[in-house]
């Protein structure tokens, strides 16, 4: 049967997705809202959706629904809003009578999540997280390879991440700390999630460097020791890939051999949305560690160039 679904932040860089998995998993979006009014992309899915630019009539809409339909107004409240609202848009979602799917960063820190705990018991309802990558074919691959090996010694593992952003990036709500959580937080969250989801349990955490447009660090899992480095700026892509015209460069080695992940991005949302209605999303426990992971380092004091820290750095 079809479900009803709101969406909170329309406008957003991965709202399409979100409106395209709810689309092709044979569902319906009814209302959604977003501050900023430039959301024609709804149309090429939900023509018919309602679309508000004030929570306020927002929630007296989602309330009128509800009350018109004994208590049951929508079945899942997506969230693709800042990531600083998105404990708050869990909240009301929840408290709406819905479950709810969340884009990543779940929260900015691991206390929100005992919070969200509560209201779930309180309501009776779920949420669900999209950790895309524990449902990419190549990340599920190496995680049973890692699982089943025998190898005595731990894995080295690099990871690299840069994805260009223009100058208004620093302008947006991404560039303040306050309301993204950082660098880390906001292009690497779902990195450390996979990280954890592959080589176990995290062991230590070193910041070597941090600042508004790139960080690099150190993580040492149960099973792996990874040097990591995360930026938005253009200046850390490698010539190679500036040559063939690329402005994201992406890259992670697992004892020397790289490990391809790249294609199929575009299509894990819906592979997320088609496990959560089944009953399979991951939920709050199951962000924790790299909630607890961004956090830390967002609070960390860098150590700078010392110990074993990530090739990258040497440019600096």
């Amino acid at each position: 049967m079809s479900k009803k679904f709101a969406l909170i932040g329309a406008a957003g860089y991965i709202a399409p997705r979100h409106m395209k998995a709810i689309s092709v998993t044979g569902n319906e979006l009814v209302a959604a809202l977003d501050k900023n009014d430039s959301v024609g992309v709804i149309d090429s899915y939900f023509p018919n959706a309602d679309f508000f630019t004030e929570f306020e009539r927002f929630d007296r809409h989602i309330d009128k629904l509800r009350r018109a339909n004994n208590g049951k107004a929508i079945d899942y409240t997506s969230i693709c809003s800042p990531n600083y609202l998105h404990d708050s848009h869990m909240r009301f979602g929840l408290r709406a009578g819905s479950d709810v799917i969340c884009e990543k960063p779940l929260v900015l820190n691991p206390w929100n999540i005992d919070g969200l705990i509560d209201i779930e018991k309180d309501t009776g309802h779920k949420v669900n997280t999209i950790l895309q990558l524990r449902v990419h074919p190549s990340i599920i691959a190496l995680r049973d390879k890692v699982q089943s090996s025998q190898k005595e010694t731990k894995h080295e593992v690099d990871l690299t991440y840069i994805t260009s952003r223009g100058h208004w990036y620093l302008q947006s709500w991404k560039g303040d700390v306050h309301k993204s959580g950082g660098i880390a937080t906001n292009i690497g969250v779902h990195f450390y999630d996979m990280l954890h989801f592959i080589f176990g349990d995290l062991q230590e955490n070193v910041v070597h460097h941090s600042d508004d447009t790139m960080a690099a660090g150190y993580l040492e899992y149960e099973k792996a020791r990874v040097r990591w480095f995360l930026s938005v700026d253009y200046k850390y892509v490698p010539e190679s890939a500036k040559a063939s015209g690329q402005r994201t460069y992406r890259s992670i080695t697992v004892d020397g051999e790289e490990i391809e992940f790249s294609g199929g991005f575009t299509e894990l949302h819906n592979r997320s949305y088609e496990e959560i209605l089944k009953g399979n999303g991951f939920g709050l426990e199951e962000n924790r560690v790299a909630i607890q992971t961004v956090a830390d380092i967002r609070n960390a004091t860098s150590r700078g160039l010392t110990g074993d820290y990530h090739p990258f750095l040497k440019s600096l």
